[in-house]
């Protein structure tokens, strides 16, 4: 199985910090926010990385992660979005890197406690489809959210909704996505929605429909750091409890006491 790693967007949520850099090279506590994603692929086992970017800061991640070999990382490559399609639209960049593979798909901003060991070793044997990792969160309505059959969470899945403004539940789809190299025929026949662009819930609704997908409730603690509450959240987070992290540096003593060097 392969790892993709998407980082691209503007971040306008987050300016004017990202007026002068790319939203997931901001830190995260002491560490670039990119690390955490990377981390959580190498945890799983996941060693083939591909980066997909774009903006005019894309050759930062270069000097930051170079070939990936002092993150863990076996193989690393990049690639590069023009504009703001939307995170099904960069996926489709990692279709040639995938070469007929299983894909690991992880948001750039998105950070968790533990790990997707049994997630990743689960949908190794699953023959076929998708598998979805989704958390309660206090605020659904930012997320893409599960809707259950006879409204019945951690029943059948009837549908995923994007950024409901009347959440069906509090179980959102966080931003680590396992797919077969289907996803990829997928993600060519989607039409932009609203936002223009092509949703990464309408790839998850496809797998859905034809009964391919299996879910789990992600364990430990899991936030994305895509806004200031959200960046200072993460923040905190790690400070206090850990993640996974990359420590380029063991002897390197905590900041303070509690701290997760």
């Amino acid at each position: 199985m392969k790892g993709v790693i998407l980082a691209g967007g503007l971040g306008s949520r987050l300016r004017p910090l990202t007026l002068v850099t790319n939203k997931h090279l901001l830190p995260v506590y002491d560490q670039p926010m990119i690390y955490y994603p990377v981390k959580c692929l190498v945890n799983a086992g996941i060693t083939d990385i591909i980066v997909v970017t774009g903006g005019e800061h894309a050759g930062d991640f270069l000097k930051l992660l170079k070939n990936g070999k002092h993150l863990g990382v076996r193989h690393l490559e990049y690639a590069y979005q023009e504009g703001e399609g939307g995170i099904a639209d960069a996926l489709k960049l990692a279709e040639e890197f995938a070469d007929g593979e299983k894909v690991c798909v992880v948001l750039g901003d998105n950070i968790i406690e533990k790990n997707i060991r049994r997630a990743a070793g689960d949908f190794f044997t699953q023959r076929s489809g998708a598998k979805l990792l989704l958390k309660e969160v206090p605020d659904p309505q930012r997320f893409g959210v599960a809707k259950f059959k006879d409204d019945k969470p951690g029943g059948p899945i009837a549908e995923f909704i994007e950024k409901p403004q009347n959440p069906p539940s509090n179980l959102a789809v966080i931003g680590i996505y396992f797919y077969d190299f289907d996803v990829f025929e997928i993600c060519k026949t989607l039409k932009p929605s609203g936002r223009g662009e092509l949703e990464i819930t309408d790839v998850n609704n496809a797998y859905l429909q034809r009964g391919d997908l299996t879910y789990d409730i992600l364990d430990g603690w899991w936030t994305d750091a895509g806004t200031f509450d959200s960046l200072i959240r993460a923040a905190n987070l790690v400070t206090e409890g850990g993640a996974n992290r990359v420590d380029p540096d063991p002897a390197r003593k905590p900041a303070r006491q509690g701290a997760t060097a």
